[in-house]
């Protein structure tokens, strides 16, 4: 089992920035890839970014590649995503996950482990 603890969510204007946590605990933090999905209200759960069992490599939607940025620390078992430049349709709730393979997919089916979400929300 692996638990997993988003934190970070908050109220930010447009423009600003959130930086999300995701805190693992359990099984070997290293054996997964990890990903960042969001969920808006009516809509799909979607993924906004992954990072490999090394940190090594990323991979980001095209929504936000350039604005957002995914980081891992596996001292503290922590995976991180940096938001910048938030736009208002960037809210959502979002979510942390975590995939036993090499690299994240973007499917969210994939996932084994997910956290219980943060709420983001970018006024205009």
């Amino acid at each position: 089992q692996v638990q997993l603890v988003e934190s970070g969510g908050g109220l930010v204007q447009a423009g600003g920035s959130l930086r999300l946590s995701c805190a693992a605990s359990g099984r070997t933090f290293s054996n997964y890839a990890m990903g960042w999905f969001r969920q808006a209200p009516g809509k799909e759960r979607e993924f906004v970014a992954g990072i490999s069992r090394t940190g090594s490599n990323t991979y980001y939607a095209t929504s936000v590649k350039g604005r957002f940025t995914i980081s891992r620390d596996s001292a503290k078992n922590t995976v991180y995503l940096q938001m910048n430049s938030l736009k208002p349709e960037d809210t959502a709730v979002y979510y942390c996950a975590a995939e036993r393979a090499v690299v994240p997919l973007t499917n969210p089916v994939a996932y084994d482990y997910w956290g219980q979400g943060t709420q983001v929300t970018v006024s205009s």
